[in-house]
């Protein structure tokens, strides 16, 4: 299995991120692509600098500064005009609600009315997006994290002077073990914090890896401690059989007195926030009501989020939650060539079994854009596809 390990030992920052992903080998032109398709007044500038004596990637966002702040809408209206794929486009997504939770809750106001003040600026938006673009690009499937140092002080915001880590930083990295810093400084912001909470499936202060790439990506400060950098392992992990296993966390609700409406927004809202999948199933309820299992599986540091959701959306009163052992195919994200250009395809693989499901988003593009049929380019994928190795 591909994987990926932040060593934020100088903590982590947006633009940290994506210097160290692209000087892991992302693909720095895909990543162009994706944030010209939002149609910003922006430009990538990646240089080569040296850090404390250490060579690293330094990504520099030029655009023009703003005086507009921006919600969480209009981040989603921006996201969803890009050509970014489903894939990348759901974690950068997810990304901002994860801040945009975390500042609702620190303001204490619906996350709808949150203002983005530092995180959405334009250089912020493309931070975020490229980060997303460049974990697709690597094709990675697990993602870990040592501890996190937040250095210590205070720092100058929108909202004036706060400690550090400021009550976003600290809400986001709520769970996450945090590492002793004396370097009087923010070291991890919001932006670095929420891409964290959002991808980091276990946090281990060194993982088993066969490592095969390594990226630093440079901050903007300079410290006299020590290099204000952040490194990224790209590698492969071993599992102890054929099919991966994990565990999940499984939440339901009967729900007898909600429109359909309501339950299919909900459903949406979930996987917004990061759920592995939602299902709903016809029961019957007390007093012969037909009712709606409304069921959540979600990674353990998603829990809560969904269960709030869950009761705010739908007014139920309980929510039943349980842990489960998960068995997983092998999987890699693959390109398979087409008579209408190439498509992108997920295969999973174990002993004797080997699965490739096309992606819908490519596959819908691709029919749109050549007046065919979505069950044609589905074919072609998988008549074209090579065995999984």
């Amino acid at each position: 299995m591909r994987a990926l390990h932040f060593d934020c030992f100088s903590g982590i920052s947006g633009d940290m991120t994506l210097g160290a992903l692209i000087d892991a080998g992302a693909d720095l032109a895909a990543i162009r692509a994706g944030l010209d398709s939002l149609g910003l007044p922006i430009k990538v500038e990646v240089e080569r600098v040296r850090k404390g004596g250490f060579a690293a990637t330094r990504v520099f966002i030029d655009a023009p500064e703003e005086t507009e702040h921006r919600h969480l809408p209009d981040i989603e209206e921006i996201l969803g005009k890009g050509a970014l794929n489903g894939t990348q486009r759901d974690l950068a997504l997810r990304i901002f609600r994860r801040l945009a939770e975390a500042e609702a809750a620190v303001h204490g106001m619906p996350i709808e009315r949150v203002h983005f003040h530092e995180v959405g600026a334009l250089d912020s938006i493309a931070d975020i997006a490229g980060v997303a673009i460049a974990l697709d690009t690597l094709g990675v499937e697990r993602i870990t994290s040592r501890s996190v140092p937040t250095g210590v002080g205070t720092v100058k915001c929108a909202h004036g002077v706060m400690p550090i880590p400021t009550p976003a930083t600290a809400l986001l990295l709520k769970g996450a073990p945090l590492a002793a810093s004396t370097i009087k400084a923010e070291l991890t912001t919001p932006t670095g914090a929420a891409i964290l909470a959002t991808v980091v499936q276990e946090w281990v202060e060194s993982p088993v890896m066969t490592v095969r790439a390594i990226g630093v990506g440079a901050g903007t400060k300079d410290f006299l401690d020590q290099p204000n950098v952040l490194r990224v392992f790209v590698g492969e992990v071993e599992g102890g059989t054929s099919a991966e296993r994990d565990q999940v966390w499984v939440l339901e609700t009967n729900l007898d007195d909600v429109p359909g409406e309501v339950v299919g927004f909900c459903v949406e809202e979930l996987f917004a926030a990061g759920a592995l999948d939602v299902y709903t199933v016809a029961i019957g309820m007390k007093k012969n009501r037909p009712g709606v299992l409304l069921g959540v599986i979600a990674a353990l540091a998603d829990v809560e989020a969904m269960e709030t959701i869950l009761f705010r959306q739908t007014g139920t009163f309980g929510v039943r939650r349980h842990k489960a052992d998960r068995a997983k195919l092998r999987r890699e994200a693959v390109t398979v060539s087409t008579p209408w250009g190439e498509v992108k395809a997920k295969r999973g693989w174990r002993a004797g079994l080997d699965i490739l499901t096309p992606e819908y988003e490519d596959c819908a593009r691709v029919a749109r854009a050549n007046d065919v049929t979505l069950r044609e380019v589905y074919d072609a994928v998988r008549s074209r596809a090579t065995p999984a190795r």
